[in-house]
């Protein structure tokens, strides 16, 4: 029997005539919260689609989930999220850009959330790849010292959040081009800003100050107003907007999870 918790399903599967076939490992975070937004996306754009069927397993990282080894059977490295694909035999999918190109690639036909030009492909990997070797990491970063380590280091916390706020920089250029009409690649919504988004939604946390990156204010607000992704930020829970009280006390239960000390 795993000791991991029970699978639960989103709302938009709520009726049990419907047999998940997507099995998402995951936690409300940033890197988390990407495959559970493209797959609402995907959803929403290919309702009749049953092998988009999801339920998640809200991994607790309280517990240490993500070390167990019914969990690193699915992914070796022993971080979220992961997701297990019965449409292909079970086969397992992890890290969370690997997760948006494999659902994109078997289940976008239409490309709706992508491209079919080679060129338009390549712009959306580089971007992909921009997020996920520079912004996830150097927010984590900016995170885990203004957050969450056990001493507040001043020149590590400005490090990254001077990193940061230089990568959003990239985006706010980007965005500005009257040919990406608000978005990243091709003048449309796609997997390249689904990648990216949820970290630069969560800035106020890393104290990142996006008044200097209007585009990205509004890229922001017009991904955040889409019904799919509200969805996929539900996944497996809705973050309250916290007091700041709250705020430290969710940073010191974080730096417990993670053994960071005081």
């Amino acid at each position: 029997m795993s000791s991991l918790p029970s699978a639960e399903r989103p709302e938009s599967f709520s009726s049990p005539s419907l047999v998940p076939k997507l099995h998402l490992y995951t936690v409300g975070t940033p890197n988390g919260h990407k495959p559970s937004i493209l797959l609402e996306e995907l959803h929403e754009a290919y309702p009749e689609n049953d092998q988009l069927v999801y339920d998640f397993i809200p991994i607790r990282f309280s517990e240490t989930d993500q070390k167990k080894p019914e969990f690193l059977a699915i992914n070796p490295n022993g971080r979220i999220p992961a997701l297990i694909d019965d449409n292909v035999g079970g086969h397992n999918v992890w890290e969370s850009a690997s997760i948006l190109l494999w659902l994109i690639e078997r289940y976008d036909k239409d490309h709706k959330f992508s491209f079919e030009d080679p060129k338009l492909r390549s712009d959306v990997l580089s971007w992909i790849f921009f997020a996920h070797g520079g912004v996830g990491p150097m927010q984590g970063q900016a995170n885990h010292f203004a957050r969450y380590a056990p001493e507040k280091i001043p020149y590590g916390i400005k490090r990254y959040q001077d990193e940061t706020a230089r990568l959003y920089s990239v985006l706010e250029d980007q965005l500005k081009k009257p040919e990406s009409k608000g978005f990243l690649v091709g003048g449309k919504y796609s997997v390249a800003d689904i990648n990216v988004f949820p970290w630069v939604r969560s800035h106020a946390w890393s104290g990142i100050d996006i008044t200097p990156f209007p585009h990205v204010q509004k890229w922001l607000d017009t991904i955040e107003a889409r019904p799919a992704v509200y969805k996929g930020l539900g996944v497996p829970t809705r973050a309250k907007k916290l007091t700041k009280e709250e705020e430290e006390e969710k940073a010191a239960q974080a730096r417990k999870n993670f053994g960071f000390g005081k």
